[in-house]
Formats: structure tokens, C-alpha cells, sequence
């Protein structure tokens, strides 16, 4: 499964010139907590997202709610005050050259690039052009998407079975805290294990396993057992 099968289409954008104004009201009518900025061209220049204009308030940085959004209401003259001082459109205050993705790019690389960025979405494009965005919400559909497939599919599901034997029965890795997903021979290890070396142990359990062409561990150490003796 790749990008194109889970990305939202129709993308709400706006213009490098477009007032930050605008872009508050939309983002409030629209629900949503970011918007890409495109060129004349159709290509991604740049993106506006919630942190971006809470960064540009000085006051309340603590805080991780939307409280700007409550300032927008309660406070508009202050707001307004503050945006002429400052940045009045998405080139002033946008994150530039932001990391895209192709059509093609598989879910679990859509994942690592989050998880490694920092970040809760990613524009998709063809050819340079915005084509649609993939956000945290569509990868997990996606990734549900993907499991209920693989259960389908009686090779992937025989090797995903293989999988969970060796690390519940050699490893002691429970399926409670794991989830193993195989598509087309490719198997993709999520959740949490109790050290580095059981995390190690799994992939090495999974690439030992017949018919698996490819293992993708992203099995993460749980918090509680760093540091722990």
C-alpha cells in the first residue's frame, strides 16, 4: 500500500501572499491545523501549520493547547495588533522547502518519515505538484487497511503466524504490546519490547523466517524500561 491509496485528495491550499488572517479563518471553518502554501505553478513552497503561528506569539509558549485559536475570539484586537507588528502572510511565517513525498512511497516509509521529523503530515506530489497529503490520521487507516489484507492473504498470513510464535514462545515478546504486519512477503514489526535486545532478537526473528523478502522493525524500547536495572 502506498501514498496514493490513503492520501486526501482534495487539499485545502493557500498563496505565498495569502493573509495570515485568511489562513486562521480557514483552518478554523476547515478543521484543520495546517495548510500548504503553492506557488503559481501548483508546487509546494511552503507549509502553514498551528505551531507556525503559535511561534510567532510571544506569551503562553507553554502551553499545547489551541489557545490561540481562544485569542481569536476573546482577544481579536490584541491578535490583530500582533499580526501587523509582525508576519501578515504565509511567506513571512511558513516552514520552507517542506519534506514531500511521491505517490508511490510506502506506508511504512511514510511512517519512519513522521516519526523521524517530527512531523504530523506530509504533502505528496507528482512531477513537483501538490497532488494530496497524507496526514497521521490516513497512515493508520492505512496501516488497518494493510492488516486486514494481510490476514486475507494465506502465505503472508502463514509467515505472520511463524512471526508471532518464535517471538512470544523464544523471545517472550507478547502480542499484547506487538503487532506484525506481512504484505506480499514484506513484514513490518510495530509496538513497544522491553530492551534493545529483544528488539534486535525480533528482527533477526522475522528475516529468519521462509518466505519473508524484506523486515521493516520499527519496534520502539518502552520508557518505563530505559534506564531500569
Amino acid at each position: 500500500m502506498h501514498a496514493a491509496d490513503i492520501m486526501t485528495r482534495n487539499v485545502i491550499t493557500v498563496g505565498p501572499k495569502t493573509e495570515v488572517r485568511e489562513i486562521v479563518d480557514l483552518m478554523l471553518k476547515n478543521h484543520i491545523s495546517a495548510v500548504p502554501v503553492l506557488d503559481d505553478s501548483g508546487r509546494v513552497i511552503g507549509m502553514v501549520s498551528e505551531g507556525d503561528l503559535m511561534r510567532r506569539v510571544e506569551n503562553n509558549t507553554d502551553r499545547r493547547d489551541s489557545w490561540w485559536l481562544t485569542a481569536l475570539f476573546s482577544a481579536r484586537n490584541d491578535v490583530d495588533a500582533y499580526i501587523k507588528s509582525r508576519g501578515r502572510r504565509a511567506e513571512d511565517i511558513m516552514t520552507r522547502d517542506p519534506i514531500t513525498i511521491s505517490e508511490d512511497t510506502p506506508l511504512y516509509k511514510i511512517a519512519q518519515t513522521l516519526e523521524k521529523k517530527r512531523i504530523k503530515r506530509v504533502p505528496v506530489v507528482t512531477d513537483g505538484k501538490l497532488v494530496g497529503i497524507v496526514s497521521r490520521s490516513n497512515l493508520l487507516q492505512g496501516f488497518s487497511m494493510m492488516q486486514k489484507d494481510a490476514a486475507a492473504a494465506a502465505d503472508d498470513k502463514t509467515i505472520r503466524n511463524a512471526i508471532v510464535k518464535e517471538l512470544e514462545d523464544k523471545l517472550g515478546i507478547s502480542g499484547n504490546n506487538t503487532n506484525v504486519v506481512v504484505v506480499d512477503g514484506v513484514v513490518t514489526l510495530w509496538g513497544l519490547v522491553d530492551s534493545e535486545a529483544q528488539r534486535k532478537a525480533a528482527g533477526i526473528a522475522a528475516e529468519s523466517t521462509s518466505g519473508v523478502k524484506e523486515v521493516h522493525n520499527n519496534l520502539g524500547v518502552s520508557p518505563t524500561q530505559v534506564g531500569s536495572y
